[in-house]
């Protein structure tokens, strides 16, 4: 991108500014200025030349990113995507890898929690087991090309997850890793609610306190409807979009 010979951002629109730059990135992208592989000039120049804070800059470029316009490489930029990618998350349960794979998208994770600590009664009577029984917790900031998109907060009853304190979670999968102990996740409840971020979550996914996070609560069950693991999933507003659908049966 040149620098414009005008104010490209207007504040006195009504469109917030991370949306109009997302419309100008996309534009230059549509227009070939910008071609499908090319490197976008560095955060500071972009923010210099569109007059943005750098968090709405990363806001817009997390939208377009989302979209499947751009693609992000850690400690490299952000890049023009070869290839569209699907948009959509699933209405069928699939990991958070798995859903990245398919959409043609890195998936990575930082570690904020894992250990094996003892379940508390309200614990222990959702997944049936004595309290006090080891329960493993994980906790993670999840990226797609390593822009930050999701916090997980998952427990699992340690019989489930053997030596997984010590497995490295910041590529693999958990799902992968289930499987491969024999555990076979079948179907899962969940309730989607949205929620402003604290100052918490706005931290570690890079986002302005406030901003709208869509929270899933998910309990994940095998094939005979045994809990096997629970999670809270906070998502960046603006990164999550599930797609479901609905049919009208006979009345």
């Amino acid at each position: 991108m040149s620098a414009p010979e005008s104010p490209a951002i207007r504040p006195d629109y009504p469109e917030p500014l991370w949306i109009q730059a997302a419309n100008l990135i996309t534009a230059e992208i549509e227009s070939g200025a910008l071609k499908p592989g090319m490197r976008l000039p560095p955060e500071r120049e972009l923010c210099e030349q569109l007059g943005i804070s750098r968090v709405t800059l990363r806001k817009a470029l997390g939208k377009l990113v989302d979209e499947g316009l751009l693609n992000a490489s850690h400690g490299r930029g952000w890049y023009v995507a070869s290839t569209p990618s699907s948009k959509d998350w699933p209405n069928s349960l699939e990991s958070f890898s798995e859903t990245a794979r398919r959409m043609g998208l890195t998936a990575s994770s930082r570690i904020l929690r894992s250990e094996v600590v003892p379940a508390t009664i309200d614990e222990a009577e959702e997944f049936l087991i004595a309290p006090g029984s080891p329960l493993f917790h994980l906790d993670r900031v999840r990226a797609l090309n390593g822009v930050p998109t999701a916090i997980d907060y998952t427990r699992i009853p340690a019989e489930y997850a053997p030596g997984f304190a010590e497995t490295d979670f910041t590529t693999a999968s958990l799902y992968e890793e289930l499987e491969a102990a024999g555990v076979s996740p079948q179907r899962a409840d969940s309730t989607i609610e949205a929620r402003a971020a604290d100052e918490y979550a706005a931290t570690h996914l890079d986002i302005a306190v406030g901003a709208p996070l869509l929270v899933m609560n998910q309990r994940v069950m095998d094939a005979s409807d045994r809990p096997l693991l629970a999670s809270k999933i906070q998502y960046s507003g603006d990164r999550y979009r599930l797609r479901t659908f609905f049919a009208r049966g006979r009345r």
